[in-house]
């Protein structure tokens, strides 16, 4: 990418200090790979990194051209944003526990889950997701329980035709795979009917692997050799994924997700 870092950390790092030059009264911190936290709010990268990808000789223009209209735009108005704006634009993500080392639990909008893991709320708009905080929670006067809900339900009319790919193993064992890469194939994990439409297709309870935001693996419980061999590749997933969630499985039941389910006994 001519004058713009092509590895996703220093690209990052070039646009947080790009964004300190334009909007020198924004508090910006480097969160992750393609990951920034402007003061305070979540802006993933990834839809300008793939721009700049295409062409990368406009790479400068294309940068400073997305953070201007970006923060000329849906930015500046987030904080004013409606409830009735909001409501069908709620949706979940799966964080690991880790995301409060450099954010402040209390201000999160949050449900704790299992495996060292939290779900937390975004509002859904074109161009970036936007964390949603508990001081939006009381100006629009709902309870965590009915942000949840309103998440759910939006998860599920995301992609009313999702898509699963199923595959036999050597082993003899199957998987499902859900990869719709629009960055809420982990959070697939929540949709209620989950347990329903997969269980038939392997052998009842199964595990469900989500090593990054983008990826989401289920796969049925035996025989060993398939899960241990599915899990030493979660592993090398959740090392090296931009967005890492857990390298651990999820037990998946008709009441729910257990945690603390690794491939291996270990």
């Amino acid at each position: 990418m001519a004058g713009i870092p092509g590895e996703p950390e220093a690209f990052a790092q070039h646009v947080a200090q790009l964004l300190r030059e334009i909007k020198p009264e924004c508090e910006v911190e480097l969160t992750g790979p393609r990951e920034l936290l402007v003061n305070g709010r979540r802006l993933d990268l990834e839809n300008v990194y793939r721009m700049v990808s295409s062409e990368p000789d406009r790479g400068p223009e294309i940068v400073r051209h997305y953070l201007a209209q970006l923060f000329a735009t849906e930015a500046e108005s987030v904080s004013s944003m409606t409830l009735d704006y909001a409501r069908t634009r709620v949706m979940p993500r799966i964080q690991p526990v880790t995301i409060f080392n450099h954010l402040d639990e209390q201000m999160v909008a949050h449900v704790p889950f299992v495996n060292d893991t939290v779900v937390v709320f975004v509002t859904d708009l074109p161009q970036m997701t936007v964390s949603i905080t508990t001081e939006q929670m009381l100006k629009w006067q709902v309870g965590i329980d009915e942000l949840e809900e309103m998440a759910i339900e939006n998860l599920e009319l995301y992609t009313p035709d999702l898509e699963i790919q199923f595959v036999e193993s050597k082993e003899g064992g199957r998987a499902a795979i859900i990869s719709e890469q629009d960055g809420y194939d982990a959070a697939r994990l929540l949709l209620p009917n989950l347990y329903r439409r997969l269980a038939p297709q392997l052998g009842g309870d199964f595990f469900v692997a989500t090593p990054a935001r983008d990826m989401f693996v289920a796969l049925s419980a035996k025989p060993t050799e398939f899960v241990e061999r599915v899990s030493e590749r979660v592993g090398q997933d959740y090392q090296r994924l931009p967005y890492p969630i857990t390298s651990e499985f999820f037990y998946m039941t008709l009441d729910g997700a257990a945690g603390r389910v690794r491939g291996l006994a270990a």
